[in-house]
């Protein structure tokens, strides 16, 4: 069997490879395209790369023998996983091998940023001694506020306490009590901007968190912060952050990662003193690199044995057999858990995860991994997989339980799951219909209903009254936009209902505005699933 080294990774994990008398392992001496590795893959088994090399469906598509794809290090955004999953290829990375780097690698940039110390390096290197020139301030006392409080940032903010500083937060997902436990103050984004003296990114890339750092943010901070940008380019709107240094809000920034890697030679961050800058450092430690290499080396060489999977991000650590069993309600379970992450509050304290009937009866685990990817999809952007899951929930301190019950319901088998904040209780329920296990949700907040957990849902909570349906499909009509389908159902003639409109397309805020608007309707939720 061949192994394919794409791209740098260390010696000791190289030679983890070369150990195995079974494998025939070739390092590639620079980094290839598509096109050029197109005609190299066609007897590879299991290919490793970092973020440089990427692995598009028309290279999968010439490796017939391909099996598994590892990557050495977190992210796969440069890895088309949805195509490796349809081919059974699986996908690997190492969770947690560089969250010490890149936390040492961001306070290093933050102590770097603050006393101007590369600038003044350079300068001396001229030959000028102007001590004047790059006088800096100090940590002690001044506020670090941490966007993000995953892994690496839990890392940062005990370091930035060890210097005492005073430590903000900003995490829509983290409870308050492992808030507290860290030692750090939960604090929405305007109070951020208004007080921080150092601001740290350290969230995933996602359609929340692309540019939430712009213009409109830099107006609304204190003048002379500093933003630090050591987790994903893009977060930051570089172009934003220029005008802000320009205008003397931003007394300095600190990046790693970039919009655009490499950085273009016309960029305009090269001409600003103000701006520190590494290229993509973050995991570039020995320690690191050994520890990926070597992780990396061992689970595709187990895989390659014996089919053993371990840090799968696209499939779960199960035997054929049982996997077949758990296949839907895999699925079941993300449905489930995504719907529930768009109708519950953000900052959630306990997940229950119940399984009644014959979902009892099969291994949970994988399942409740499933209903996590899809509730912390918001939190964990596109890193967020069935390995990860459970240890982004511990980060962000949320109780994960698992509930097997003999309660006796119209079903045969089924999963319930409920978000808590506090005594606050937010809950969705599924089945399957019929011999192919079609998946259906048929509790919301404990009222039945019939809903295929695909597409756009619009919920509506409204008095019980004559013509409100009327009303609903004459305005949505209107408006062009088609009602797949409908579930209606009340707690009494002329009380509460709950109205589930399936709909064809995702209705703009206007249209959502004018629904809430008509006469005894509650609230509108629109959910995508």
């Amino acid at each position: 069997m061949k192994v394919m080294i794409c791209d740098p990774i260390s010696a000791k994990g190289i030679e983890q490879f070369q150990q195995q008398s079974d494998l025939t392992v070739e390092v590639l001496s620079e980094r290839l395209g598509e096109a050029e590795l197109l005609p190299l893959v066609g007897d590879v088994s299991a290919m490793v790369v970092r973020s440089e090399t990427k692995i598009t469906e028309k290279i999968m598509d010439a490796a017939p023998k391909l099996k598994v794809l590892g990557r050495a290090g977190v992210g796969v955004d440069n890895i088309d996983v949805e195509a490796a999953t349809q081919r059974g290829i699986v996908v690997m990375n190492t969770p947690g091998g560089n969250t010490i780097s890149t936390a040492e690698l961001t306070f290093s940039m933050l102590m770097a940023t603050a006393r101007k110390i590369p600038q003044a390096h350079m300068s001396i290197k001229q030959g000028a001694w102007n001590r004047k020139a790059y006088k800096g301030v100090e940590l002690y006392r001044k506020t670090l506020a941490i966007l993000g409080l995953g892994r690496i940032g839990t890392e940062v903010a005990r370091r930035a306490i060890a210097f005492g500083m005073r430590v903000y937060a900003y995490d829509p997902y983290l409870s308050l009590s492992r808030a507290r436990a860290l030692q750090v103050e939960m604090k929405e984004l305007d109070e951020i901007f208004a007080e921080a003296d150092f601001i740290t990114v350290h969230m995933p890339m996602s359609d929340e968190t692309r540019g939430m750092v712009n213009r409109e943010a830099f107006a609304k901070m204190k003048k002379g912060v500093r933003i630090l940008n050591c987790a994903r380019g893009g977060i930051v709107n570089e172009m934003d952050l220029i005008d802000a240094i320009k205008e003397g809000t931003v007394a300095g920034a600190a990046f790693d990662v970039y919009e655009k890697e490499p950085l273009p030679d016309d960029h305009p961050f090269r001409e600003l003193d103000q701006v520190v800058m590494t290229p993509h450092l973050g995991a570039s430690t020995e320690e690191a690199q050994d520890n990926v290499g070597i992780e990396i080396a061992e689970t595709i060489t187990n895989y390659l044995r014996s089919g053993a999977i371990q840090n799968a991000v696209n499939m779960p650590s199960l035997d054929a057999q049982t996997a077949a069993a758990v296949a839907p309600y895999l699925n079941l379970g993300k449905k489930l858990g995504r719907l529930l992450a768009q109708l519950a509050p953000q900052r959630n304290d306990r997940l229950v995860i119940t399984f009644g009937g014959k979902a009892a009866d099969v291994p949970g685990d994988p399942i409740a991994r499933c209903v996590l990817m899809g509730f912390l999809a918001g939190a964990g952007g596109a890193d967020v997989n069935m390995v990860n899951a459970k240890s982004l929930a511990t980060a962000l301190g949320l109780v994960v339980e698992q509930v097997k019950s003999n309660e006796e319901t119209d079903f045969s088998e089924w999963l319930h799951v409920a978000a808590y904040e506090g005594e606050n209780k937010v809950s969705v329920g599924g089945t399957f219909f019929g011999a192919t296990m079609n998946p259906r949700i048929v509790r919301l907040n404990s009222v039945p209903v019939e809903i295929d957990p695909n597409g756009v849902l619009c919920l509506v909570t409204n008095n019980d009254r004559p013509g409100l349906v009327g009303a609903l499909g004459t305005l949505l009509a209107e408006r062009k936009i088609n009602i797949a389908n409908m579930s209606l159902n009340r707690d009494a003639a002329g009380g509460k209902a709950l109205t589930v409109l399936h709909l064809d397309s995702v209705p703009e805020k206007k249209v959502v505005d004018e629904i809430a608007a008509l006469e005894n309707i509650s609230s509108v939720r629109i959910v995508n699933l």
